[in-house]
């Protein structure tokens, strides 16, 4: 990616213009000093990973701002998605919310709360990784904010209470006070807005901000997804034998992880995981990464989730993400039908 494509990328996420490339990958921007600098007041001293792998994206500390009073409106009266438009939809306690990427790809972020439930509904264009969080941790109540920082090209978030830097596609706090901790992650699913709609046509659905400059309904990515390659800032290994930027469900029960090729399962739907797991192709939806237009992006699949234990159907958290983070976060697990790039 050309440098002058770069700028233009920060210049449309945050509106700053802040460094080179090449200051962006290196590993001097490891420096707890640095970012003390920058308003963090983080334990540094405590941390799970190599700092050298944390590289900034750009935006400085909260220069891609979250959303901490989010507003919405019935699904019904909405006049801004297309039907085809992607939102992760999150139900809980017999309430349905629904969280339009057009406008996370701007924020990453909604500290929200769902019935008796405070949550963080994350998203990290990068990774194309849609995760909810429950935002309690020993009785605390958190909210999270971006970092402006990466790690495996995957949004680094922190809370604003212990300022601890949290990994958004593992919920695993990597640096600070809680490092080592895991963030409770509650299942979701993206899928169309008409599905959506159709399901819940009184359902809540995140409002636009207001009186906000970002441009809404366009992707600052356009084309990402059609790459043979993750933008330079991840300076990980690529995986040889799928294509990097191909989608692969990755599905979390407890402790255990498997890894699914997206187009396995819509070619084999429903696809059996170890035995009373199973994953099944709901529909297509456009992507958000592809073309300028959010709405415009070419169709790719929604899939569910789900465990069956005793006649009971409970769902999974999973998240479509690229092979690349797949492979970074869990190189030891093998992807579900693989063919060659």
């Amino acid at each position: 990616m050309q440098i002058q494509h770069i700028w233009m990328l920060l210049l449309a996420i945050s509106g700053f213009l802040v460094f080179s490339l090449l200051t962006l990958l290196s590993p001097a921007q490891a420096n707890p000093d640095h970012w003390r600098q920058a308003g963090f007041t983080t334990d540094f001293a405590l941390h799970s990973v190599d700092l050298g792998t944390i590289f900034s994206g750009g935006p400085p500390k909260d220069g891609i701002p979250s959303i901490d009073e989010p507003s919405f409106q019935a699904a019904n009266d909405i006049d801004w998605l297309e039907d085809n438009e992607p939102v992760i939809l999150l139900e809980m306690d017999g309430t349905a919310k629904a969280y339009p990427l057009q406008i996370l790809i701007w924020h990453e972020i909604v500290n929200d709360r769902i019935g008796d439930t405070p949550v963080s509904v994350t998203y990290c264009p990068l990774c194309n990784s849609s995760v909810v969080f429950d935002r309690r941790i020993d009785g605390m109540l958190l909210d999270f904010g971006t970092t402006g920082l990466l790690r495996n090209s995957d949004l680094v978030m922190y809370d604003r209470q212990t300022e601890t830097w949290w990994q958004q596609f593992t919920g695993e706090g990597i640096v600070g006070t809680h490092t080592g901790r895991d963030l409770k992650m509650i299942p979701s699913r993206v899928t169309a807005f008409e599905d959506f709609r159709k399901a819940h046509p009184e359902g809540a659905v995140l409002a636009r901000p207001t009186f906000s400059p970002r441009s809404y309904g366009t992707n600052p990515y356009a084309g990402y997804d059609s790459r043979s390659a993750p933008y330079p800032f991840f300076q990980g290994d690529l995986p040889d034998d799928i294509n990097p930027m191909a989608r692969v469900v990755v599905v979390r029960d407890g402790d255990e992880v498997f890894a699914v090729a997206l187009e396995h399962v819509r070619t084999n739907s429903p696809v059996g995981l170890s035995g009373d797991i199973e994953l099944s192709w709901t529909g297509q939806q456009a992507s958000v990464l592809d073309q300028r237009e959010t709405a415009r992006g070419r169709a790719i699949g929604s899939v569910e989730a789900v465990k069956t234990e005793a006649g009971t159907r409970t769902a999974l958290v999973h998240d479509v993400t690229f092979a690349f983070v797949a492979h970074a976060f869990h190189p030891d697990v093998a992807i579900l039908g693989i063919t060659s790039p």
